[in-house]
């Protein structure tokens, strides 16, 4: 059986409810309830009494709760048990596109050369916020770098909170938009380059067009891109304007082949933060990644340089 509608029927059970469980997995209700359902078909038992005000277990959902428990915890057990058994020490990560482009080259160096000693193969995906949260709570991700909105829930993780990224819109000097602030109606003018709509600048975006009574409709056009150089690249043609982290593109501002454009009242920051299990924060290899991120972005680390790591590469 696919544990993830185990995972379900133990997130609905701690949370108490199916929208409370569907925010901790990233997933609709729908999607929620019809785990359960076929949790509750596959095994010919009825799990969840849903007659009164709260979910109870009945006496079968009870017993999976139990059983449910303890088989994913052998199955952590037993991954934990073949990553030591390695010669190889296996590491997945995911980071969004931005800050895969941004940080994550200076991250690597440092990570490469804290853990010279330790052979590593590692393996990189560039999710969305949510498809990151489910690969962790999935097992399928030992961490994830991600930008998100404050009010997302990550009570069942571990959470390391970094600087907030700073969001602007770029055009080229060529659109002659007012800078560095303008009025909201300037924009609507120009062709938006946007992201897909898992992504968080989208999502942005959106929010703050609500906020002052506008939609995306309102722009010359929008182009859904998530190829960040093509992005780049139209908007210092002068093909349009984009919504983009400001470290992106912080060498086309300095260097004036961009210009930044900020509007009163509209979000222009977005949360940043590396999640992981709650159960594996006093792992080495992951305590060293995390270590490298904050070098890398110069704000001081929750963990100290580990001994460990010093005597392996004296050795």
């Amino acid at each position: 059986m696919d544990t993830r509608y185990l995972q379900t029927l133990i997130a609905v059970v701690d949370t108490g409810s199916f929208s409370k469980a569907a925010r901790v997995l990233h997933l609709t209700q729908s999607a929620v309830s019809q785990r359960i359902k076929f949790l509750e078909e596959a095994l010919d038992v009825k799990l969840l009494d849903r007659s009164g005000t709260a979910l109870h277990l009945t006496s079968a959902g009870d017993v999976v709760i139990d059983s449910a428990r303890k088989m994913l915890g052998i199955q952590d057990s037993l991954h934990a048990h073949l990553k030591q058994l390695s010669l190889r020490q296996r590491f997945s990560l995911s980071c969004s596109p931005t800050f895969g482009t941004t940080y994550l080259p200076g991250v690597m160096n440092h990570f490469m050369l804290e853990n010279s000693a330790e052979p590593i193969d590692l393996n990189i995906v560039l999710h969305t916020t949510n498809e990151a949260l489910e690969g962790i709570y999935r097992g399928e991700l030992d961490m994830a770098v991600i930008e998100h909105c404050p009010e997302i829930d990550m009570g069942m993780l571990q959470t390391f909170s970094l600087p907030a990224d700073e969001m602007l819109f770029v055009s080229a000097p060529q659109a002659q938009l007012p800078a560095p602030d303008l009025a909201l109606d300037d924009l609507f003018g120009m062709c938006l380059f946007a992201r897909n709509d898992g992504c968080n600048s989208r999502q942005l975006i959106v929010q703050g067009l609500e906020q002052n009574g506008k939609t995306l409709n309102d722009f010359a056009g929008v182009v859904t891109s998530d190829d960040l150089q093509l992005t780049c690249q139209t908007v210092l043609s002068g093909g349009g304007i984009a919504f983009m982290s400001k470290a992106l593109v912080c060498e086309y501002l300095e260097s004036g082949q961009m210009i930044g454009h900020y509007v009163k009242g509209f979000p222009h920051t977005r949360c940043r933060s590396i999640v992981i299990d709650k159960d594996r924060g006093n792992e080495q290899l992951l305590r060293s990644f995390v270590r490298c991120v904050f070098n890398v972005l110069e704000v001081p680390s929750p963990f100290l340089r580990n001994s460990h790591y010093g005597k392996s590469r004296q050795k």
